[in-house]
């Protein structure tokens, strides 16, 4: 009985520890993440399935630096880069996070709109989407940041299902061994294109600027923590890991269902999120298509608030107006009118005929372009001894953000090229 108590009493002090790390490596598996990572697996079969070991130490090195800024700093990404740096870099920042964030919002509202109509056929996706959007904003804006954090924390535990759906078909397990430890890359535009979109999904811009911001925010609720020190960066590292381990787990499982249930059956081309969910309901069963359904509306009810607060940390920031989850309405309304501005402006992206399944993809990659500018520029905070004092990166992190800096270059690059040579 002790040793239950025990056992219970740790849980309970870990389930306390994470936080931003938890919420922001859950909100990366969003039906943008869904879609790239069901694409894969349905056009390339396992193929694809050794990104996740390698995104994991990258996406966890990049996140945690954004993450000891936001401590360092007391400030977001955004304002740490206007006081330190010349705002030429501040605007290309902007100009790069503002279309892929906007058209990211616009596809998860849609993939959920259409997902809620695959549920219930009679009720037309688009006033699921409407529905949505509304609930989500009056959530955000109500909400007080504690209740925000929480209710997201448990929305991750959404993510589990994804977990379940491999194990009610049968598996291969020598070959998805061998698909995970060894590498196989094609050298053609579509498996390239895949591949940079499963980085940009992974690694995504708009998870840099959350991360920083919600380590402030979370700070200014430890009013016993005045002062950064090794236990605090401990903890959030502890955090940021746990997070984007659990992250990738639910993206390698992803990729599994699509690639067994979806390859090996034919299935090759997702147009639609529904569609994979569809698909896998004559092939793995009622069980595995619910599941999967479900699982695309809890991810977008977790990552928008996240896309649409990450998108308002960046202007508010840029252009010094109030802002914080924290505050109400009457004391942050530039904050929360850009938070409802992105949300309108991504609905409306469903009546101007672009496929929810193409945004999603041209998103991953458009963030798969982007991300390497953005790595370069966290590199450079995280060692400038000026901003953060005596929690500059160490050799290891740096090796991680350069490896992530020259894997996103050369997939970007490689990607550009063969757009190029194939006109």
């Amino acid at each position: 009985m002790n040793a239950r108590k025990k056992l219970s009493t740790k849980f309970v002090r870990f389930w306390k520890l994470l936080g931003p790390g938890l919420i922001t490596g859950a909100s990366d598996d969003d039906p943008s993440g869904i879609a790239t990572y069901s694409q894969a697996g349905a056009a390339f079969g396992l193929s694809t399935l050794w990104t996740a070991l390698i995104a994991f130490p990258l996406m966890a090195s990049i996140q945690q630096m954004c993450a000891r800024i936001g401590l360092v700093t007391s400030q977001g990404l955004t304002g740490t880069l206007k006081k330190n740096y010349p705002r030429p870099v501040l605007y290309l920042m902007l100009l790069f996070s503002f279309p892929a964030i906007v058209m990211n919002i616009g596809a998860d509202i849609a993939g959920m709109g259409a997902v809620g109509n695959l549920l219930f056929p009679a009720i037309d996706a688009t006033f699921f989407s409407v529905v949505f959007t509304i609930i989500l904003l009056i959530l955000i804006v109500y909400l007080p940041y504690q209740k925000i954090a929480s209710t997201l924390k448990y929305l991750c535990l959404v993510l589990l299902v994804y977990l379940v759906v491999p194990f009610l078909y049968k598996q291969d397990l020598t070959e998805i061994l061998k698909s995970t430890f060894i590498p196989t890359i094609q050298f053609n535009k579509e498996y390239i294109g895949i591949l940079v979109g499963i980085l940009g999904t992974t690694i995504s811009p708009y998870l840099f600027f959350w991360q920083a911001s919600m380590e402030v925010e979370e700070m200014k609720h430890k009013k016993n923590h005045l002062m950064v020190n090794k236990k605090i960066i401990n903890d959030m590292k502890e955090d940021v890991d746990f997070g984007m381990s659990f992250s990738g787990l639910v993206m390698f499982f992803i990729i599994l269902t699509t690639g067994t249930v979806l390859f090996k059956s034919g299935i090759h081309q997702i147009e639609t999120v529904q569609q994979a969910a569809m698909a896998l309901k004559p092939l793995a069963g009622n069980s595995a298509y619910l599941l999967f359904a479900i699982g695309v509306i809890g991810t977008g009810l977790l990552a928008i608030p996240v896309l649409s607060g990450s998108l308002s940390y960046i202007i508010t920031e840029t252009f010094g107006w109030e802002q914080g989850l924290d505050k109400k309405f009457h004391e942050a309304k530039a904050f929360y009118i850009v938070i409802a501005i992105s949300l309108i402006l991504g609905l409306s992206l469903n009546y101007i005929g672009i496929s929810p399944i193409k945004a999603l993809l041209y998103t991953a990659v458009l963030y798969g372009l982007t991300a390497p500018v953005l790595i370069a520029i966290i590199l450079h905070i995280s060692n400038n001894k000026k901003v953060m004092g005596e929690f500059t990166n160490g050799k290891t992190a740096n090796i991680l953000g350069i490896a992530a800096f020259i894997i996103m270059t050369v997939a970007a690059v490689t990607l550009i090229y063969l757009e190029v040579t194939a006109k």
